[in-house]
C-alpha cells in the first residue's frame, strides 16, 4: 500500500481569539513547541475554502467548540478585517512548497459565554488556560497572536 506525499500547507492562515464578554482569553499549548502558548491558528485546507469555513473548522478541530453555520456560536465568530503578513519560522518552512517564506494570517473573534473546557487533540495540544486579555498577552510565544488580543477591547465594545 503506497501513501501519496503530505500537500503542501497554504501560506494563509486564521487566528481565531477566544474570549469571553469580560475579556478572559483561552490560550492552548503546542504539543511541538515547549511553553508556545498561542490562540486557535490553522491554515486553509483549499485555496478556495472561504475564510470563516477555515476559521470554524480550526476552532472545532483544536477546542471542540462549534462554531460553524448553524450552530448557537456561529452569530459570534466575527472576521475583524485584520490580517498579519509574517515570515514562516525556518523551522516550520519544510511545511510548505519550496520557496514560500511568508504567510498571511486573517484575524477573528469568538465570543463564548463563559470559561468553557475545550477538548484538546494531545497531538496538537497539551494544555489550556484562559487567563485576562492583557495577561493572555503576555503569555503567547507570537507577537502577531499578542497583538492580536490586545486588540480584543476595540472588538468587544
Amino acid at each position: 500500500m503506497t501513501t501519496s506525499p503530505r500537500p503542501w500547507k497554504i501560506p494563509e492562515s486564521v487566528l481565531v481569539v477566544i474570549h469571553t464578554p469580560a475579556l478572559d482569553v483561552l490560550l492552548i499549548r503546542r504539543a511541538d513547541a515547549n511553553d508556545f502558548w498561542q490562540s486557535v491558528t490553522g491554515s486553509k485546507d483549499a485555496i478556495d475554502e472561504p475564510l470563516a469555513l477555515t476559521a470554524a473548522r480550526e476552532v472545532s478541530e483544536e477546542t471542540g467548540i462549534e462554531c460553524g453555520e448553524g450552530t448557537a456560536l456561529a452569530s459570534q465568530l466575527v472576521d475583524w478585517q485584520l490580517r498579519n503578513i509574517y515570515e514562516i519560522y525556518p523551522g516550520w518552512r519544510a511545511r510548505y512548497e519550496p520557496g514560500v517564506t511568508y504567510n498571511t494570517e486573517h484575524l477573528f473573534g469568538l465570543c463564548v459565554p463563559g470559561l468553557l473546557t475545550p477538548r484538546l487533540d494531545p497531538r496538537e495540544h497539551t494544555d489550556w488556560k484562559w487567563l485576562p486579555y492583557r495577561e493572555a498577552a503576555d503569555a503567547c510565544f507570537s507577537p502577531s497572536n499578542a497583538e492580536a488580543i490586545l486588540l480584543l477591547p476595540e472588538f468587544v465594545r
